[in-house]
């Protein structure tokens, strides 16, 4: 998908036993013990578990605000870290359930989530209490929460539950200087930190509220991918006008389902003729009105997008008695566009993953990859050893990505997308027989066809590998045709039993396969010279440990036109020399990249929009020049978020002579076979 990799990741299904602070220590259970300058070595974990639940008390918390999610999971993280008792369900509670049987423990199951708070109260020191005017203090309350053994809350709760105040941050920082309070965190708190995991997690989420009633102000119904039907459109928001909050205009992708969904150029509204606001997306301007922006990206043309199940809304107050609102935007894609006069979400803190960062001591943090707070970014990472993981994700999502994982790559830093994955201390402690073999397939007959080979991406996020590939993976389409499924061979410390399952219940059609770009997603050329054999040892490491010998990977990508980089005899040589790979689909979109240096075959990938038959018409086209005198070779890529197994099988059924889809370790062996004629 051009230019919008995986927006909103996983949106759209959408006794604080006393150990020195600055120290993961050793657990009862024998687990990693490192200091703060220490890293991980062969022999001992990238990502630290905290021994093997044997009891676990399960509540579900999805309906809970913001702020008491916020307490309990840090209540989590203190607890968990001598002894993984605690297991919370989120929004969507089947996500984690599912999982919980595999655990083998224990079950005891809780009504009201809080009052574990009272149970558990006594293995914590107090609170930590962030201030609700600095959305950033979250982050900072946390990792403070980790070195304290504390929990992060907000004064009342405190006092609810009768906890003592270790640190109160209120006041502390200026609600508008974001860099002074991560500066502030760095000098403070990082010398103290576990120098073996660096976290970023957005402060803050945005949730709707329910009930509320939007009106339909214009909707696209063709698919437009090409700004083809892109217009200054104006809407008649005067029917809002009774509203005493204001007018909500909210922005999203009319069809969902291949990623190109309302893109805003620019703004103006009038109220009975005079023009009350005009502005630009990520300009200045903006920010008064953009009422939520946090599901959207900024492009490249100015724009504003969001694809899929995201969205972004803008808030307009007209002076009393107006009579006419309008507003004039310059609008293209797929859009539908909505108004309505209630407040539709509320701002509260994010809960997720900071089990994981509590327990392992870790500093947490959200900084923009770019300006200043990039600047920032990348003091953070000079400061850690090669190798060292950055667990969460980036904000401005996609351009947030790139920027980000090009930042780290550069420090030696791979990133493990993890901002969603539940219950990590619990899972990271599972055991679970994590197999080192592939399943064989009995060996092709090389021949004149057109071999093509799927891949499913988005496995080196963690948290999708937890809840969206598991839906995916129950899909009964499932198995009736070849295909590569990318997961992170990381799992093999923070997940193995969800890595084993998916190994176990595997059909004969299945692989499982290495996500980008091996153990952690990274940009390999963005790489030190002296570093880059460390991350391909480091993967190496991994998949000998899981048995996987191809990698789906991802490269940095060219300024001069944003397209990606191709894998050169460097990279290449160093994967090699380190790791057991047959062979490397890279990123690559339009699949006219088939190199091999240093000896290894790389392909870069096709990557078609649309469902079955789209897909098929554009393989159709892709093959026009090929005379039929030799094999063709076609990596073809699955979106994960808007395709099914079933929507592969009926591409599968559509698709006849002269096409064959194989797996991808038979496509690699018939590859090495035609290069070796």
């Amino acid at each position: 998908m051009v230019s919008r990799r995986n927006l909103f990741r996983g949106l759209l299904w959408t006794n604080g036993m006393a150990l020195a602070a600055g120290t993961l220590g050793t657990t009862p259970s024998g687990n990693l013990a490192t200091t703060p300058t220490g890293t991980a070595t062969a022999g001992k974990p990238l990502l630290p578990n905290f021994g093997r639940p044997t009891r676990l008390d399960v509540a579900n918390v999805g309906t809970l605000h913001g702020n008491d999610q916020l307490l309990l999971t840090t209540l989590q993280g203190v607890v968990n870290r001598r002894d993984p008792r605690l297991y919370f369900t989120f929004d969507i509670p089947q996500h984690d359930l599912r999982w919980l049987s595999g655990t083998g423990a224990a079950v005891t199951r809780h009504d009201r989530p809080l009052d574990l708070v009272a149970r558990y109260r006594n293995e914590v020191r107090g609170a930590i209490l962030h201030d609700p005017d600095v959305p950033d203090s979250v982050n900072v309350a946390t990792t403070l929460a980790g070195l304290e053994n504390a929990v992060a809350a907000t004064a009342e709760q405190a006092a609810r539950y009768g906890l003592k105040t270790i640190t109160d941050l209120r006041g502390r920082f200026d609600p508008g200087d974001v860099l002074a309070t991560y500066r502030w965190q760095l000098a403070n708190l990082f010398p103290r930190c576990a120098h073996t995991l660096l976290s970023g997690l957005p402060p803050t989420r945005t949730t709707r509220v329910d009930g509320v009633q939007w009106r339909e102000v214009a909707r696209e119904s063709e698919r437009v991918r090409d700004s083809s039907n892109r217009a200054v459109r104006t809407f008649d928001l005067s029917a809002e006008l009774s509203g005493q909050d204001g007018v909500y205009l909210r922005f999203q992708d009319s069809l969902g389902d291949d990623g190109w969904g309302a893109s805003v150029g620019s703004v103006t509204v009038k109220a009975d003729g005079a023009q009350i606001a005009s502005f630009t997306p990520g300009t200045d301007a903006e920010a008064p009105y953009l009422f939520d922006g946090l599901n959207s990206a900024l492009g490249a043309d100015s724009n504003r997008f969001s694809d899929g199940g995201g969205y972004f809304i803008y808030r307009f107050t007209a002076p009393a008695g107006t009579r006419q609102l309008l507003v004039e935007v310059d609008l293209w894609n797929q859009y539908l566009v909505t108004a309505t006069t209630t407040a539709p979400t509320r701002v509260e803190p994010f809960p997720y993953f900071r089990d994981y960062v509590v327990a392992t001591r870790a500093m947490v943090f959200w900084l923009p990859p770019s300006g200043q707070t990039g600047e920032l970014l990348d003091e953070i990472f000079s400061k850690v050893e090669p190798t060292t993981p950055y667990a969460g994700w980036f904000s401005n999502d996609v351009a947030g990505e790139w920027g980000g994982v090009d930042r780290a790559s550069q420090h030696a830093v791979e990133v493990v997308p993890a901002d969603f994955y539940m219950n990590a201390t619990v899972h990271a402690g599972v055991p679970a027989k994590v197999s080192d073999r592939v399943r064989p397939r009995p060996q092709a007959t090389l021949r004149n066809r057109v071999y093509l080979t799927l891949t499913v991406g988005e496995g080196d996020n963690i948290q999708y590998c937890q809840r969206r590939m598991r839906d995916l993976w129950d899909d009964p389409g499932r198995g009736a045709v070849p295909t590569n499924w990318t997961v992170s061979p990381l799992l093999a410390e923070i997940g193995p039993a969800l890595l084993a399952y998916y190994q176990r219940t595997a059909t004969d059609n299945d692989l499982l396969i290495a996500g980008p770009s091996g153990a952690g997603y990274t940009y390999p050329g963005s790489w030190p010279a002296r570093t880059l054999d460390a991350y391909t040892e480091l993967t190496g490491r991994f998949l000998r440990r899981t048995g996987m010998n191809l990698v789906y990977a991802y490269n940095h990508r060219n300024p001069e036109d944003d397209g990606w980089v191709a894998f050169d005899e460097r990279i290449v040589r160093s994967y090699r020399k380190n790791t057991p790979l047959r062979g490397i689909v890279q990123s690559w979109e339009t699949g006219d990249l088939q190199i091999s240096p240093a000896g290894l075959p790389v392909i870069g990938n096709l990557y078609p929009q649309g469902k079955a038959a789209e897909y098929r018409d554009a393989l159709v086209k892709h093959i026009e020049g090929w005379d039929g005198g030799r094999p063709l070779f076609i990596a073809g890529a699955v979106n994960a978020w808007n395709w099914t197994p079933s929507d592969i099988a009926a591409l599968g059924d559509l698709l006849g002579d002269p096409f064959e889809i194989v797996r991808g370790d038979t496509f690699f062996d018939l590859l090495a076979r035609l290069e070796n004629k």
